[in-house]
């Protein structure tokens, strides 16, 4: 690994813009952050892919390929990359960093603790839970309705058994007994409000308006009633900065929040994104999981917030994505016709990327054991729908495993970009807003809201929410809010079983089917594989 002090010497940043992590990381001071006023000049990369199987489909693994070809072929790349929860890492996908020669390094320091940010979230998030049962405990002038709180507390880990849970129990010393429960810490609203904050002065005027339940009479209590917005501030002093770490060959990664793309709104920092695009030529991000869902709310979530727009979109697809989404199995060859009718699923994608103006660019991520057979499919049939497509087989080659790649996206993201376009209008509905998104993105026919959710969206319009533009928490397996409906299915109609208002982050968060807020952990957790030597070198990540 290169010292950060070079790595940072390729971005423009002296010693001084540092605060020092050891050797091989970084934060960037307030100073060293960009202007936010001004549109940086960094051709900005979308990496979105298809829906994925359980597993991933390498996305990050090509983002950080991609920036090292760009580099190989003579540009000046960034990444801007989201962080690894600890909950995938000891759960069922394993490590965030990347994979084989495509990695962000120091990857094991950056897979588990990294330099805190998710622990200062998770502590600033609970320590507005603490103060709101502590407003009930003593019955502050508040008036906190213990029963109409819907503020949680959060975790990063996978724990099924904390989704629901009773708290106060033991006497009133102990507090007041009441339904709560605990979130991931990449679905806290906290960490949406790192990742879309563009300043200091904005984060707290975020943190503010979070709105954590009612009073008695029904009106809304929040963390600036509570008084916690400064105190949530200072616990995120360091969490606001972001951190510079390398990839494997050297090039400058910005790697800052994490929410997820199911249940979040799956993108990195804006703030991340802005210094890495005002310092490099090109830089390439990703939006967690397939295009339905994290790269949707890059467009109309992130960038209508920052003022961001960016000049290329890829989309990654492997074989065994495809297989499934044929009918087939991800783990077993399977035949040419089923890369074929998997590749009408590709179609809707492609689809939702015109949709903002772009003509994507097919990056087919490789994998060792994949056949000519069907990766000579998946790009005749790239081929004739009229798209530009390359193999990427950075995993075993780095950056010269996707030079071809490089050349086809450099080209794409040379011109102007298309004119800002969103999906719908912040004027319109709650409801015409998760409608635009559910037939356009998903192929939705029509929608159905459950009783509650009605009554939230009651609650949203006497409140005046009405103008917050829609996050959807919906599975990433499928383009229905049902895993198993695979390939593209038709005349479906979309559940939305509740409706939350996250207005520090300043979205409606629509929830859809069975999803989940708390994942579970599989039968045979990645965890069981997980180890530290006597040299203090950790294993199986």
């Amino acid at each position: 690994m290169r010292p950060i002090l070079d790595v940072a010497a390729d971005l423009g940043l002296t010693p001084e813009d540092l605060v020092p992590y050891g050797a091989h990381m970084a934060k960037l001071r307030l100073a060293a952050l960009p202007d936010m006023q001004s549109a940086p000049s960094g051709r900005i990369i979308l990496v979105s892919a298809i829906n994925p199987t359980r597993s991933g489909e390498g996305k990050t693994t090509l983002c950080i390929g991609l920036a090292q070809g760009l580099e190989r072929i003579g540009h000046r790349p960034a990444l801007a990359l989201r962080e690894p929860s600890l909950g995938p890492i000891f759960g069922v996908k394993g490590g965030g960093t990347g994979g084989g020669r495509c990695l962000v390094e120091p990857s094991t320091r950056i897979n588990m603790h990294f330099t805190g940010d998710l622990h200062a979230v998770a502590a600033a998030h609970n320590l507005l839970a603490a103060l709101v049962d502590n407003a009930v405990h003593f019955r502050s002038e508040l008036d906190l309705e213990h029963r109409q709180v819907f503020w949680r507390r959060v975790l990063d880990v996978n724990d099924r058994s904390l989704r629901h849970a009773v708290i106060g129990l033991g006497g009133r010393l102990n507090g007041v007994p009441r339904e709560a429960g605990f979130d991931i810490t990449a679905a806290s609203e906290v960490m949406a409000i790192l990742c879309l904050s563009n300043s200091v002065t904005d984060l707290k005027a975020r943190l503010a308006r979070i709105l954590v339940g009612f009073d008695r009479s029904g009106a809304p209590v929040t963390a600036e009633r509570l008084q916690a917005t400064g105190a949530m501030a200072a616990l995120l002093q360091d969490a606001i900065l972001p951190n510079l770490v390398q990839s494997t060959e050297g090039v400058p990664a910005i790697v800052h929040g994490g929410p997820f793309g199911n249940i979040a709104h799956g993108c990195n920092s804006v703030i991340a994104t802005a210094t890495a695009a005002t310092r490099a030529d090109y830089v390439v991000t990703e939006a967690g999981f397939g295009f339905d869902l994290g790269a949707e709310k890059f467009f109309d979530l992130k960038c209508r917030s920052s003022g961001l727009w960016p000049r290329a979109v890829v989309l990654v697809v492997t074989v065994r994505a495809l297989r499934i989404h044929g009918g087939g199995d991800a783990s077993q060859h399977g035949s040419v016709d089923e890369i074929r009718q998997g590749l009408k699923h590709l179609e809707q994608h492609v689809s939702s990327v015109r949709a903002f103006g772009f003509e994507p660019v097919i990056a087919i991520n490789q994998f060792e054991g994949d056949s000519e057979a069907e990766l000579n499919a998946i790009q005749a049939g790239c081929v004739e729908r009229g798209l530009q497509v390359a193999l990427f087989t950075g995993y075993s080659e780095g950056g010269a495993g996707a030079e071809d790649l490089a050349r086809i996206v450099a080209e794409s993201a040379s011109g102007a970009p298309p004119p800002v376009h969103f999906l719908y209008d912040l004027d319109e509905t709650p409801e015409a807003k998760i409608a635009a998104v559910a037939r356009t993105i998903y192929g939705a026919r029509d929608l159905e809201f459950s009783r509650a959710a009605r009554q939230d969206l009651e609650r949203v319009h006497r409140l005046g929410y009405d103008r917050l533009p829609i996050c959807i928490a919906k599975t990433h397996l499928s383009l229905s809010s049902d895993p198993r409906a695979v390939g593209r299915p038709s005349d479906f109609v979309l559940p939305v079983e509740s409706v939350r208002i996250a207005a520090g982050a300043g979205y409606l968060l629509a929830l859809t089917g069975d999803i989940v807020t708390m994942p579970g952990l599989s039968r045979q957790p990645a965890a069981h594989r997980i180890d530290l030597t006597d040299d203090g070198e950790i294993l199986g990540v």
